[in-house]
C-alpha cells in the first residue's frame, strides 16, 4: 500500500496513526485454530471496516493474535481493544460451544505499539506545501 494512501483526511486534520497489537486468550489456551481462526478473521475483518479502521497486517496464532490497525485520531487504543475483544468474545462464544467452557475468551490486558513512521522528508514537503495553500 502507498504510504500515501493510508492517511486518513478528515475536514480539520489529516493523520496517519497505526497501532499493532498483541492480544492472547484466557490462560493463553491454544484455541485459534482451523475454524474458530478463520471466523475470527472474518469477524476483524468486518468489524474493523463497521468503525472505518483499516486492518494493515493480521496473523492469527493458536494462542495470540497480531494486529496492525490504522485507525482515525479520535480513537485510543484502549476504545480499539475494547470493540474488538468484546464483538470477538461474544460472537464466537456463540458459534464455539467449546469456548464456553472458558472464564472468558480474551485476557484483560494487551500490548499495543504505535507503527508506521513520517520521516523528515515527508514532513518537509508537507510544510512547503502548506506555505503553497491559499
Amino acid at each position: 500500500m502507498d504510504v500515501l494512501t493510508a492517511y486518513v483526511h478528515k475536514n480539520t486534520s489529516v493523520s496517519l496513526l497505526q497501532y499493532h497489537f498483541v492480544f492472547c486468550p484466557k490462560r493463553r489456551r491454544k484455541v485459534l485454530v482451523n475454524a474458530v481462526a478463520q471466523r475470527l478473521r472474518e469477524l476483524l475483518e468486518s468489524k474493523t471496516a463497521e468503525l472505518g479502521w483499516n486492518i494493515v497486517a493480521l496473523e492469527i496464532m493458536p494462542d495470540h493474535v497480531h494486529l496492525v490497525l490504522g485507525t482515525d485520531p479520535d480513537v485510543s487504543p484502549t476504545q480499539v481493544m475494547h470493540a474488538i475483544k468484546g464483538h470477538t468474545s461474544r460472537v464466537l462464544r456463540q458459534e464455539f460451544p467449546q469456548l464456553q467452557t472458558m472464564p472468558g475468551l480474551w485476557t484483560r490486558s494487551y500490548w499495543v505499539s504505535t507503527a508506521g513512521n513520517v520521516s523528515a522528508a515527508t514532513i518537509e514537503r508537507y510544510i512547503a506545501e502548506q506555505k503553497t495553500r491559499d
